[in-house]
């Protein structure tokens, strides 16, 4: 009985041990994947929305968000890019420091001239992204990204994804996300730590 008691108090600590770290980790903005050094990001090859390549080198020196969705998706990516607009205006002279990307998860649909169509909707500073359906696995794979198509009754189909957004050190290391529908000032002061951070 005495061992059972002992080993009882031994997982308590290691419950209480861990759900301090855990709180530590969130207040200082640090995700515990980012704390183990989670291989997020990597090479890619993709297409601005103008036909102009675009690949990971031209993200080199400067911290970036990187959000994956697509343009007929009905809530959280017109969602997500329009609090992204805000978090820019309200970064003032500080947004011309970070860079947002939007990356399209439905290549068969979205082309360069849709994906430019639909982010005029927003802050003209978030960049689209799109390719071939390789180029686009390629990119989900290096940033862990889960997308899948999901057909619909009438025989169209829409796409379940990741929702959060991805922010990314000027050095390609990862820095930790913005979960859909964050509290805006903590997105901003993520945003302003990562601005600082470099």
């Amino acid at each position: 009985m005495k061992t059972i008691r002992i080993v009882a108090w031994i997982l308590v600590a290691v419950i209480c041990a861990g759900m301090a770290y855990a709180l530590i980790s969130q207040r200082t903005g640090k995700g515990i994947t980012e704390m183990v050094g989670a291989q997020i990001g990597g090479p890619f090859t993709l297409e601005k929305t103008d036909g102009s390549v675009f690949t990971d080198k031209d993200l080199a020196g400067k911290p970036y968000a990187m959000f994956f969705g697509f343009t007929h998706c009905p809530e959280v990516c017109p969602t997500t890019l329009w609090e992204a607009s805000g978090w820019l205006k309200e970064l003032g002279t500080d947004a011309d420091r970070i860079a947002i990307y939007f990356v399209t998860v439905d290549p068969e649909r979205d082309t360069g001239e849709l994906l430019a169509e639909y982010l005029t909707s927003f802050d003209p500073r978030i960049t689209g992204l799109t390719g071939t359906n390789e180029q686009i696995e390629q990119i989900k794979q290096a940033y862990r990204v889960y997308a899948r198509k999901v057909p619909l009754e009438d025989g169209d189909y829409t796409m379940d994804h990741t929702a959060s957004m991805y922010l990314m050190h000027g050095d390609g290391n990862f820095a930790g996300t913005i979960a859909y529908q964050e509290n805006s000032e903590t997105a901003i002061a993520k945003l302003r730590r990562l601005i600082k951070d470099g």
